[in-house]
């Protein structure tokens, strides 16, 4: 398994569109909090990161598929998943390397974001004057989100040769399970407490309770029964070239 991670970190990092995807990430990030006016930090009158915890789930939307469109796509376009298959190694074990690999990957592009924290935590008045508690609550939940879309993206991979297909798919599902169920509960059809389960039923509706500094085990079992079914999926659909 550690074989795989090792070889798929350093695929990422010797080509120049990780890093490519890894940059555009930080820029619009930068852009957003430090120069828009309508959502930059300086025009607020308190110290915030609001606007990093709003806007990267977005972000990811498109940036992990684009980290997860390969995995598997490529594997299967060369033909060298044939080749894992004659190594020591379970189909379990492939997918946990690939997918711990897009982990890291992605805890990674977020590592330089802490410059921006400790930027606002100087600028304040006074100096510190931030809820820390509930920033790292809400870096705790954007890694579980993360982890979340990564299994989604391993999952999305797994089903075509064509990485374009794989990284559509990857969207296309992470934006239903994030936003689609928010938007369903405003139907007429759904009122009083009925809504409020919908709603429950989407990522975005965890993910704003994890960003409140609040650790739930509610939403810690949502996130990771979400990243359990996918690996599964995943474990699935490479066992079925053998049937």
């Amino acid at each position: 398994m550690w074989a795989i991670y090792r070889k798929e970190i350093i695929a990422f990092l010797s080509s120049i569109t990780g890093y490519l995807v890894i940059s555009v990430f930080l820029v619009l990030l930068g852009l957003f909090m430090w120069v828009f006016p309508d959502t930059s930090v300086l025009h607020y009158n308190y110290a915030t990161l609001a606007q990093l915890f709003d806007l990267s789930p977005f972000i990811f939307l498109f940036l992990i598929p684009a980290i997860t469109m390969r995995t598997f796509s490529e594997e299967f376009q060369a033909g060298t998943i044939e080749l894992l298959s004659t190594k020591p190694l379970t189909d379990f074990k492939i997918v946990m390397g690939k997918y711990l690999a897009v982990v890291s990957l992605v805890i990674f592009a977020l590592l330089p974001t802490l410059l921006y924290f400790y930027s606002i935590y100087d600028l304040g008045s006074p100096r510190g004057n931030i809820d820390t508690g509930a920033v790292w609550g809400s870096y705790f939940g954007l890694v579980l989100l993360g982890a979340t879309f990564s299994a989604i993206g391993v999952f999305a991979s797994s089903l075509s040769s064509n990485q374009i297909v794989a990284f559509l798919l990857a969207v296309v599902l992470s934006f239903l399970l994030y936003l689609s169920f928010q938007y369903l509960s405003k139907l007429p059809v759904f009122y009083a407490s009925i809504d409020d389960s919908i709603q429950s039923m989407g990522m975005e509706y965890h993910y704003a309770s994890l960003s409140k500094g609040l650790i739930d085990s509610r939403d810690l079992i949502y996130f990771f029964s979400l990243i359990g079914f996918f690996l599964f999926c995943t474990q699935i659909k490479l066992s079925s070239r053998r049937w």
